[in-house]
């Protein structure tokens, strides 16, 4: 934890200084396109990311430390970790990408000048270069909605997490600029412009229930997106959609729905009742204290676009583990791959038929039936097959994007439920 000390010790080094619309959609970008990783090397990544971005969720959980938009439609893209939302930012417009992040609130986005930043594929953002760039004064309602600021004659914030990422930088306004074919500007949206920044991001879409994020800012009550599968050609891309252009097509008997749970001491995450969990034909004996919401905040269940692989509470991941264990008839690979818990040997031969079990997270009211690219990962180039899916280690459980592939889901806050149908998302 850095103490509030270095944002006044970093003060001096400090850079100097919506109308309505109707239907948006942003592609998210696959930040790894032309990288040249295989397959297995991309889930491993996928793998040892999710784990260190489980810890910082589960620390904050655990209590560690108005323009309106009525309808838009954004373009999104995996990475081996998360999925990045490409957008631009000031006048004239400098363009970023944004990890898409559902488990927290702040916009930011790494700044010239940068006392020390981590790498990125594109030009850092110049504030000195944009006429709409505004430093936010102390007295704003946003700064006040820091966790963690400073005031010297600006608004100074820092964030930090557990696996030791932080950013540090001024409080500011500026005009953003969303949409892959009709473009739509929004004027005056507070964003960090970070100037001291280490870790694993180089800028974040917040699009929690706090002041600070996104959706708030923008006086969004609906918003969906619908994620293509990690291994999918560059050529295609993931959407997010705000507003009425999130809403769910198709067939009503595919539509499902499932009511938040609200916990005052963590608002930002968007928790669900999950009930039990079937394997194959067998619901598992996982007691229903494995999924609840204590009285005083901890445990629980969420679902987060910036986790790659779901992680649950140890009493009910060791149920699932031995559940597959037990149905799938292969041999368990020695030496299981770095990055995961259970893998399985493949057959020799490529055409050999394999089967897995069936996954679903009974939910309040819905149940989630994962197609099985969703759960288990199969490289016959390797010739391995993993469970993507881990133990926690708390009392927290979260359903991360690996799971939510090629799914319209959608978050309604007036109605406060998670909705989801399959679908095939390069096509939407």
């Amino acid at each position: 934890m850095l103490p509030i000390l270095v944002l006044l010790l970093l003060a001096s080094l400090v850079p100097p200084a919506i109308s309505a619309f109707d239907g948006l959609r942003v592609d998210l970008t696959h930040v790894d396109a032309g990288r040249n990783f295989t397959k297995f090397e991309l889930l491993q990544r996928m793998a040892l990311r999710s784990r260190a971005r489980s810890a910082m969720l589960v620390s904050k959980a655990a209590g560690g430390s108005a323009n309106s938009i009525s309808a838009t439609d954004v373009p999104v893209s995996p990475n081996p970790y998360e999925y990045t939302i490409g957008v631009s930012i000031g006048t004239p417009a400098q363009p970023l990408l944004l990890m898409l992040d559902t488990g927290s609130d702040l916009i930011w986005t790494q700044c010239q000048p940068c006392l020390s930043c981590t790498n990125q594929s594109f030009p850092l953002y110049d504030p000195s270069q944009s006429a709409t760039y505004s430093p936010l004064p102390c007295s704003s309602k946003l700064c006040q909605a820091l966790p963690q600021s400073a005031c010297h004659a600006q608004c100074l914030y820092l964030y930090d997490y557990l696996d030791n990422s932080f950013t540090v930088g001024t409080l500011a306004s500026e005009a953003f600029t969303f949409g892959s074919t009709n473009n739509v500007t929004v004027p005056n949206l507070g964003f960090g412009c970070g100037f001291q920044n280490q870790g694993n991001f180089n800028g974040i879409a917040g699009f929690g229930r706090g002041p600070l994020s996104l959706i708030s800012q923008l006086g969004v009550r609906k918003f969906g997106y619908c994620f293509i599968s990690y291994d999918d050609d560059d050529s295609k891309s993931s959407a997010l959609m705000l507003g009425s252009a999130a809403n769910l097509n198709g067939s009503s008997t595919n539509i499902q729905s499932t009511p938040f749970v609200t916990n005052t001491s963590q608002p930002t995450y968007y928790y669900l009742s999950l009930d039990g969990i079937t394997v194959g034909t067998i619901r598992l004996p996982i007691p229903r204290s494995a999924f609840a919401l204590q009285q005083n905040g901890t445990g629980g269940v969420f679902i987060d676009s910036g986790t790659s692989f779901t992680q649950l509470t140890t009493v009910a991941y060791k149920l699932v583990r031995s559940a597959f264990l037990s149905q799938v008839k292969l041999p368990v690979a020695n030496g299981t791959a770095e990055g995961f818990d259970l893998c399985f040997s493949l057959p020799s031969s490529p055409s050999a038929k394999v089967d897995v079990p069936k996954l679903i997270f009974h939910l309040e009211g819905a149940d989630m039936d994962l197609p099985r690219d969703n759960y288990m990962l199969q490289d016959s180039s390797v010739g391995l097959m993993c469970l993507a899916m881990f133990d926690s280690g708390s009392e927290i459980s979260i359903i991360g994007n690996f799971q939510q592939q090629n799914m319209h889901i959608v978050y309604d806050l007036d109605d406060q439920k998670l909705s989801f149908a399959p679908a095939q998302c390069d096509q939407l």
